[in-house]
């Protein structure tokens, strides 16, 4: 009865993306701002620096989002030329020297680029493969690329919180799955997709555990959402208002709301001509 996340193509869908999804950087950064609770703290953009200490020349960040991985590198790294890239335009007002462009069609020259990153993004783009072929054909030899996703284990309480409401809602014991952005490129399937073009590639995890004293930041991550509302087949806001119940109950029995947490970088390497 319920449609398979990884089935929903409205999370390639390019209008949706840059508009409702994306338009400004408010969802990514109620999404983002969940991690503060995070047990250890992992700092991703620290770790990507780290990743291009040996590198001096051009890196781009395609599907830079709200830009937080360009202005790290610009302040730790000033003498890395960054081009940041989105499919967005809204997106990426406010950051300077920004590109609009699709992961599937990187408007830059084979062999260019000492780095390019992909985080967090590549479940979004529609054909994956392809976009893969593109951070191989930008990067020069002995270039890298990063990649970044969650595991199909990840953050499960907030799935097993949005069916619970959902099926409060609807009146049945668990209603539908919500869409679920990574699972159409997990830390589990990454390997294989990025094996195509890159045969050098190092796995960095980053387990957690969030725990979150208050309702607010959890049910501002499930609203982020409301760009597919339309998919959920539930009343969006009605089940956003009883995961909020939920939540705060188990705050007042248990003192915080746990969320596991298992995400990861790839360092990949481009093959050899």
């Amino acid at each position: 009865m319920t449609t398979r996340p990884t089935d929903d193509l409205s999370v390639t869908d390019r209008h949706l993306l840059s508009t409702k999804a994306y338009g400004t950087g408010q969802h990514l950064a109620a999404r983002q701002s969940l991690y503060q609770w995070q047990t250890p703290r992992h700092d991703l953009p620290g770790i990507v620096v780290n990743e291009l200490a040996s590198l001096k020349g051009i890196v781009a960040d395609v599907g830079c989002g709200n830009g937080k991985f360009v202005q790290r590198m610009r302040e730790d790294r000033p003498d890395l030329s960054v081009i940041p890239m989105d499919v967005s335009p809204g997106i990426l007002t406010g950051i300077p020297g920004a590109v609009a462009a699709d992961a599937q069609q990187i408007p830059i020259a084979d062999g260019t680029l000492s780095a390019v990153l992909a985080m967090h993004m590549l479940y979004h783009v529609e054909d994956q493969p392809r976009a893969v072929r593109e951070l191989g054909r930008v990067l020069a030899p002995g270039g890298v690329a990063l990649v970044s996703t969650n595991s199909r284990a990840d953050k499960r309480e907030l799935e097993d919180l949005w069916r619970q409401a959902a099926g409060d809602v609807l009146g049945v014991a668990e209603g539908p799955a919500r869409v679920q952005l990574s699972a159409r490129f997990t830390l589990e399937d990454a390997p294989d997709i990025l094996g195509e073009v890159f045969t050098d590639i190092r796995s960095i995890p980053l387990p957690g555990v969030i725990d979150v004293p208050d309702s607010a930041p959890v049910i501002a991550h499930l609203a982020s959402y409301e760009a597919w509302a339309d998919q959920m087949g539930v009343p969006f806001g009605e089940t956003i208002d009883r995961a909020r119940e939920r939540v705060e109950e188990s705050i007042r029995t248990q003192g915080a709301f746990r969320i596991t947490c298992l995400g990861g970088i790839l360092v990949c390497t481009a093959h050899h001509s």
